[in-house]
């Protein structure tokens, strides 16, 4: 017989643990002797080490008891079920994992992959972080209402900046923060915007489904109000000359779709 200090030892665990395996059942607690001690039989070693045993390999403590009591079959079968749950659990933190390891970046905060190397291309071309900003917060709007399909978008994006009109009005839109409220430029970011949007309605793009919904785009056309002083003297020229909006630009008159183009 030995006391509750040898039996922690011989089975590798605490005393603290050893009174906890007492209070939720796993351990039977045999009666005081003659002097009022607890004593332990070998029995009760065995059974320690096989609870021991089972939590060190992650079995929860509410399935140790169940298992310690079953036959052959029913182990096997209790095992298989707590590893395909472990199995699953680990899948979850290796993903959460990832996701932290993404976060520590910064930009991928509710962005996807897509969205970040675009906003990285935006910088390879002298864009403003201040101008960067803006764009990544309407882009994580955007990613959020469509999920499924703003990879698509963003291929789109990228193919657009190989035409040097969009490249000249990023850094046009990048500086303009600064500009002046009566800066001339705004006129020339007009005439940039218009060749692209008649290009845009040429190419059948202007007015498709792109699964945002009204309600939305007049959130983004709202915020790219607020974010910059020229942004409604810049509506107001495009809608002198026909457009309207920013998010979703409606269709060019067709009387005007034979007008000379602004100057490259």
């Amino acid at each position: 017989m030995v006391t509750i200090s040898q039996l922690a030892s011989y089975a590798g665990v605490t005393v603290r643990a050893v009174r906890h395996y007492h209070r939720i059942g796993l351990l039977p607690e045999p009666e005081r002797d003659r002097s009022g001690y607890r004593t332990y039989d070998a029995a009760a070693v065995v059974r320690l080490i096989r609870i021991r045993t089972l939590a060190d390999a992650g079995v929860p403590l509410a399935r140790v008891q169940t298992l310690l009591d079953a036959g052959p079959e029913e182990f096997a079968g209790g095992v298989q079920e707590i590893d395909k749950a472990l199995r699953a659990e680990i899948r979850r933190l290796q993903d959460t994992r990832s996701r932290l390891a993404r976060l520590a970046a910064g930009e991928h905060l509710a962005l996807p992959q897509s969205v970040v190397d675009y906003l990285d291309r935006l910088r390879g071309l002298g864009v403003e972080e201040r101008y960067i900003e803006m764009e990544r917060d309407a882009w994580i709007m955007i990613a959020a209402q469509v999920p499924h399909s703003i990879d698509s978008v963003i291929a789109k994006k990228h193919d657009e900046l190989d035409d040097p009109d969009m490249v000249k009005l990023y850094s046009l839109l990048s500086g303009a923060l600064d500009w002046p409220a009566d800066d001339p430029r705004i006129v020339e970011v007009a005439d940039i915007m218009e060749r692209l949007m008649i290009r845009a309605v040429d190419a059948g793009e202007v007015g498709a489904d792109d699964g945002i919904d009204e309600q939305f785009v007049d959130l983004l056309d709202s915020t790219m109000l607020e974010s910059s002083p020229h942004a409604a003297r810049l509506l107001t020229i495009l809608e002198e000359r026909g457009w309207k909006g920013w998010t979703r630009i409606e269709r060019l008159p067709a009387e005007r779709l034979n007008t000379e183009l602004p100057p490259s």
